[in-house]
C-alpha cells in the first residue's frame, strides 16, 4: 500500500470524530482508510481529458413551479356568509365585560 495511515492520523479523526476507539477499531480504521486512499489514487489515474464535470451523476431539473397565488385567500367569499365584518374580519359581540 502506497499510503500509509499513522497512529497520529487516526487519533487526530478520532478526536475530530469524537469518537472513542479501542486499539483493535484503531488499526481496523487505519486499514479501511488506506484502501480508500488507495482506491483515490487508482482514480486519479484515470483519463478525464475532455470529460465534462458533473454535479450529479443523472440529469437534474427544477421540478418546482413558481409560487403564484391564482385562486386567492376566499377571504371575501368568506366573509360574505358573516352577520357582521369590520377591516376584513368577523364581527362578534363583545364576551367580556
Amino acid at each position: 500500500m502506497a499510503n500509509q495511515i499513522t497512529d497520529e492520523t487516526i487519533e487526530y479523526v478520532g478526536i475530530l470524530a469524537k469518537l472513542e476507539l479501542s486499539d483493535a477499531e484503531k488499526e481496523e480504521a487505519k486499514k479501511d482508510m488506506e484502501k480508500m486512499l488507495d482506491y483515490i489514487d487508482t482514480l486519479n489515474e484515470l483519463d478525464t481529458d475532455g470529460v465534462e464535470p458533473m454535479s450529479h451523476v443523472f440529469p437534474v431539473h427544477n421540478v418546482f413551479r413558481e409560487d403564484v397565488v391564482t385562486n386567492g385567500d376566499g377571504s371575501a367569499d368568506t366573509l360574505a356568509n358573516a352577520p357582521l365584518a369590520k377591516d376584513q374580519s368577523f364581527k362578534v359581540p363583545k364576551t367580556i365585560g
